[in-house]
This record gives C-alpha cells, structure tokens and sequence, in this order.
C-alpha cells in the first residue's frame, strides 16, 4: 500500500473572476474623523478596512467579494452603526441588525474580469 498526496486543482483565473464582484459603499458622516467596514469578509476585524475620506463628509470603499450573502457594520470613530443606504439587514446576537449585501444582487456590484484580477 502506497500513501500519496492527492493534489487538489486549483481554480483557473477566469472561474475565480467570475465568481468575485467589486462593491462600492459610500456613507456620508461630515463629523467622522475615521470610518471603517467590518464584516464577515475580514473577520469582523474594526480597523482593517477603512474607508477613504473623498471631502465635505463623504467617504468611500470598494471591495472585492465573493458572490453570496456578506454582514457587515460600519465603525465611525470606534462606534458600530448600520449602513444607512444598505436596503437588507440581518439580525445579530448584541439585539440590533447587521447591514447585509447579497453579491452579485446589490446594487453596484459589478463582475471582475480575469484580466483585471
């Protein structure tokens, strides 16, 4: 008898660019000195995805995700908010909701194609 390693295939470039979509959140706060996205995408980590400040309160993030459903919740200066703009929410163990984007299905979800990944 005989061990061997079974090698697993990995995807090809165009399977995994079909099956991410860039997401674009805005959110308008002219207070917020810092406005992160956190998620079921990086692990509900606070300060890992912060948005960019574009001016006069607006601020911006585009993601790369999966297809499928992502939770999410925005931290504006240490504090967890909902998305305001985000029409879908899910219920969270802490007794509020989490904002919920269904990729490719929200809107400005828009497909990668293999040769921008």
């Amino acid at each position: 008898m005989h061990a061997t390693k079974s090698r697993k295939k990995q995807p090809k470039a165009d399977t995994l660019a079909s099956t991410s979509h860039r997401v674009y959140l805005e959110y308008f706060d002219p207070q917020a000195q810092r406005v992160c996205v956190a998620g079921t995408f990086n692990a509900w980590h606070p300060q890992v995805t912060e948005m960019v400040e574009l001016g006069h309160g607006r601020w911006a993030k585009e993601l790369v995700l999966p297809e499928g459903e992502h939770e999410y919740r925005l931290v504006v200066d240490g504090v967890w908010h909902e998305d305001p703009h985000c029409p879908d929410s899910a219920p969270n163990p802490f007794g509020s909701h989490n904002s919920l984007l269904r990729v490719p299905y929200w809107r400005a979800a828009v497909p990668i194609s293999a040769s921008t990944s």
